[in-house]
């Protein structure tokens, strides 16, 4: 009697243990399978990890893989190279003294706008080209590109922005562009390179966007001095008062550094 009932336990024990290798076996053969089709045609957001301070961050993909689609989020990371990058929704009365901290480096960068910022501030767009900087494509409306999977409603957001460039500087537009808010399909960047563009992502950026939480000195100064890495591509917003006040400071600091400037028309 006692061999029977350890034998029915034995026996319920191998059942369960079965049926949860089993089924956990398909679980993951399914959640490979989602993620493969998430990476292929769904919405993804960029993302960084800084796991070494001052070596450059791991990213939600490689730059071989990147390069298949003609997109980029850092340069030669033997080189002591910064490419620097403002992303400008709207103008919050800080580009000029951007623009006059940039000058007094002689650095370049460029400047990713959308249609609000050209179309309300033509002077400060007209004073970018004059002192060297490119201007390029961040959509014309800022939408969530990763939800866009048509390439007419995708080439609108472009060519709109394109169009409106050109009635304002009478200048072709450089063709790199920048998903809002980082936001981004494998469609999409298909479609950004059958359009003739360079999908410019970062290697760097912090946390400068919210009007009425603005980053100190010393926080701004933690992450950009001590993230900064070779090839990195820098991403900071023109909106943002912190940036103004120290951007003349942080560029001496980088140059103390070791550090020099490219720009994005030498990838």
């Amino acid at each position: 009697m006692r061999w029977k009932k350890y034998k029915s336990i034995i026996a319920t024990i191998l059942l369960f243990s079965l049926a949860y290798f089993f089924g956990g076996g398909i679980a993951l053969l399914t959640n490979a399978y989602e993620k493969d089709t998430l990476k292929e045609s769904g919405g993804e957001n960029w993302g960084l990890g800084f796991p070494t301070e001052g070596q450059p961050p791991t990213a939600n993909a490689t730059p071989d893989e990147l390069k298949e689609y003609d997109t980029y989020y850092i340069g030669d990371t033997n080189k002591k190279v910064i490419y620097l990058t403002f992303d400008a929704g709207y103008e919050n009365g800080y580009t000029a003294a951007i623009l006059d901290a940039l000058k007094k480096h002689d650095v370049h960068v460029t400047f990713f706008l959308v249609g609000n910022f050209i179309n309300t501030s033509p002077d400060l767009v007209k004073r970018m080209i004059e002192e060297g900087h490119h201007v390029a494509n961040h959509t014309y409306n800022h939408p969530n590109m990763s939800r866009i999977s048509s390439m007419d409603s995708f080439r609108k957001e472009i060519e709109d922005l394109e169009k409106a460039y050109e009635e304002t500087t009478g200048e072709k537009m450089s063709k790199f562009y920048r998903p809002p808010q980082g936001k981004y399909s494998v469609d999409n960047l298909k479609m950004a390179k059958e359009l003739g563009y360079k999908t410019f992502f970062w290697s760097l950026a912090y946390v400068d966007w919210y009007n009425d939480k603005q980053p100190t000195k010393e926080e701004a100064f933690k992450k950009l001095l001590g993230r900064i890495h070779p090839g990195a591509i820098v991403l900071l917003h023109s909106t943002s008062k912190t940036n103004s006040e120290i951007l003349d400071e942080l560029l001496t600091k980088w140059e103390e550094m070791g550090y020099t400037f490219g720009t994005l028309d030498e990838f």
